[in-house]
């Protein structure tokens, strides 16, 4: 699960001050994180996986305080219970696409899993690219590429990140469908960040940010 309270942040001492609402979504579960540009969610984003500190308030992971950890056990613990979906790829552009996949457990020190990497690969529709460089697959076949990397190390969280942002009404369905049979074969709770309105009804758990990363009443 994953669990934020009281969370700020701001980046410098000109910069204004970013509250965001408390935050739940338990073990296996779907959330929907909706706002306009400028409302702070790739903020909260990066805060949710530790890639930013908050200046207050706590982001919990299965329990796990993330502001307790720094340096090489965030690193680990970031490796081994968060998925990220970015909303670009951010291949590694000289190896292949099954060798980017490795990369999650080369990074978190554990054995690669080739053979669990291929099998994603091939369920999600693109185990034939497993040996192509990434340059060579389509927009969409990278991004179903980029849902198996945030997945081959089962993490306990996924997060993506504007996954439906720059696609047509058929493919967002096509990938949200994606993200949440993944999630839920994994039994990660799935976090969706985004301000594609069309995703608005389709959870039932969801919290929408203005622009002062405040709740919308």
């Amino acid at each position: 699960m994953i669990e934020t309270s009281h969370l700020s942040f701001r980046y410098s001492a000109e910069s204004p001050e970013l509250t965001f609402p408390d935050l739940s979504c338990p073990k296996g579960e779907q959330m929907l994180l909706l706002g306009d540009s400028g409302c702070g969610k790739t903020t909260l984003l990066h805060l949710m996986c530790g890639i930013l500190r908050p200046n207050q308030g706590k982001v919990l992971i299965n329990g796990q305080d993330l502001g307790l950890l720094t340096g090489k056990n965030l690193d680990r613990f970031r490796g081994n219970q968060i998925g990220l979906v970015f909303q670009r790829s951010h291949f590694v552009q000289s190896l292949s696409v099954l060798e980017n996949l490795a990369l999650p457990y080369f990074l978190t020190g554990q054995t690669a899993d080739l053979d669990h990497a291929q099998s994603l690969l091939d369920t999600l529709g693109v185990g034939h690219k497993a040996n192509s460089r990434p340059q060579d697959l389509s927009v969409g076949e990278q991004q179903r590429a980029s849902i198996a990397r945030a997945l081959v190390h089962r993490p306990a969280v996924l997060l993506a990140d504007e996954p439906t942002s720059a696609l047509d009404d058929r493919s967002t369905q096509a990938v949200l469908n994606l993200l949440e049979e993944q999630a839920a074969q994994a039994g990660a709770t799935l976090v969706i960040v985004t301000h594609d309105q069309r995703l608005k009804d389709r959870y039932d758990r969801k919290v929408e940010l203005n622009s002062l990363a405040i709740p919308v009443s």
